[in-house]
C-alpha cells in the first residue's frame, strides 16, 4: 500500500434528493366531467448510502469527490400513478469506515461487514396525492402533500483499520521490519524515527493454511494523545485491532518505563484500549548474548504482559511469536 495512496480521512458535502410532490389531479372522462380525486404520490428522493467493500483498504477514491448530490423524486401523476424515486448514490467504502457529523463530531454510522449498506443521508419522502385526503364530507379534496425537502449534511468519513493484531511502539522499534518478515507487506524501513507515516497491513501466514492480519501503526511518542509527533491521527486505527503487540527495542534504557508510557498514551486516547489483550516483544535481540538476555528477562516487572525476545533480522523466535499471537487471538 503506497504511503501517498493511503487516505483515511475525507470530508464530503452531501445532499439527498427531495421528495416529489403528490398530485391533486381529478379523474376526467367523457360523460364524467366531475370524477373523484386520482392524484398519485410523489416519489422518494434519493438516499446517499455507504456500502462495505472488503476489497478497499483506503478512502483514496473519495478524496476528490467533495460534493455528493442524490437525485430528486418525481411528482405523482394522474390515475394514481406514483412518481419515480430519485436515484440513490451508493459510495463504496472499506470495512472499518466511520461516518461523523463534521460540525458536532457525533457518529452517524459505521461499516464493518462486506456488503453492509447503511443510509448516510436519507432522501425526502414523497408527498401523498389528493386521493388520500377524500372523506365522506369532502369528496373532491384539492390538497396534496408537497414532498419533503432534501437533507444537507457535512460529513466526515474516517477509516479505522480492521486487523487482528496492532503493533504498538515508539518510532524505530522494529515494527515495520517485523511486518516485512512475517508477511508480504513491504513497508518503508530505515534507521530513523517516523519512517512509517501511514499504517500498513499484512496478512501473516500461520500453520495449516491459517492466517491473521497485522497492522503496523506509525510510531507513538510521549504526548501523542495530546497532539505531539503524529498526534492522534493514527491512534484511532488501534481501536479496531483485536489485540495489541507492544514492541520495545532491547537497547531501551528502561523497558518497563517505556511500556508504561505507551500504555499511558493509549489510555489517555481511549481507556477502552486497555481492555484489549496485550503481548510484549523485545526486539533487535541479535545484539544480545544469552547472559545479557537472561538478565533483562529477570529484571522485567510482573505487571508487563507475556513477553518474548525476538530478532526480525535473524528470525529468532518469530515462529514462537506467531504461536503466542494465535493463542491470544483464540483464547
Amino acid at each position: 500500500m503506497a504511503s501517498n495512496n493511503f487516505i483515511d480521512y475525507v470530508k464530503l458535502t452531501c445532499r439527498s434528493g427531495k421528495g416529489g410532490a403528490g398530485s391533486h389531479h381529478y379523474f376526467r372522462a367523457k360523460g364524467l366531467p366531475n370524477g373523484g380525486p386520482d392524484g398519485g404520490d410523489g416519489g422518494r428522493g434519493g438516499h446517499i448510502i455507504l456500502e462495505g467493500n472488503s476489497q478497499l483498504w483506503t478512502l483514496l477514491h473519495l478524496q476528490y469527490q467533495k460534493h455528493v448530490f442524490a437525485k430528486d423524486g418525481e411528482g405523482g401523476g394522474e390515475n394514481l400513478r406514483s412518481g419515480a424515486q430519485g436515484e440513490d448514490i451508493v459510495l463504496q467504502v472499506p470495512l472499518g469506515t466511520v461516518a461523523r457529523d463534521a460540525d458536532t463530531g457525533e457518529q452517524i454510522l459505521e461499516i464493518t461487514e462486506q456488503g453492509q449498506r447503511l443510509v448516510l443521508v436519507p432522501g425526502g419522502r414523497g408527498g401523498l396525492g389528493n386521493d388520500h385526503f377524500k372523506t365522506p364530507t369532502n369528496q373532491a379534496p384539492s390538497y396534496a402533500q408537497p414532498g419533503e425537502p432534501a437533507v444537507e449534511a457535512l460529513v466526515v468519513l474516517e477509516l479505522k483499520l480492521l486487523a487482528d493484531v496492532g503493533l504498538v511502539g515508539f518510532p524505530n522499534a522494529g515494527k515495520s521490519t517485523l511486518l516485512s518478515v512475517v508477511s508480504a507487506a513491504k513497508p518503508k524501513i530505515a534507521d530513523y524515527a517516523f519512517t512509517t507515516l501511514t499504517p500498513n497491513l499484512g496478512v501473516v501466514a500461520y500453520r495449516d493454511y491459517k492466517s491473521f492480519v497485522m497492522a503496523d501503526i506509525p510510531g507513538i511518542i510521549e504526548g501523542a494523545a495530546e497532539g505531539r509527533g503524529l498526534g492522534t491521527r493514527f491512534l484511532r486505527h488501534i481501536e479496531r485491532n483485536s489485540m495489541l503487540l507492544f514492541m520495545i527495542s532491547c537497547d531501551s534504557p528502561d523497558i518497563a518505563a517505556e511500556y508504561r508510557v505507551l500504555l499511558g498514551e493509549l489510555e489517555q486516547f481511549n481507556p477502552e484500549l486497555l481492555d484489549k489483550t496485550r503481548l510484549l516483544a523485545i526486539t533487535k535481540t541479535d545484539m544480545l548474548d544469552e547472559e545479557l538476555e537472561a538478565e533483562m528477562k529477570a529484571a522485567l516487572p510482573a505487571d508487563v504482559p507475556p513477553t518474548i525476545f525476538i530478532s526480525s533480522l535473524t528470525n529468532k523466535n518469530i515462529q514462537p511469536l506467531k504461536d503466542m499471537i494465535w493463542r491470544a487471538l483464540h483464547a
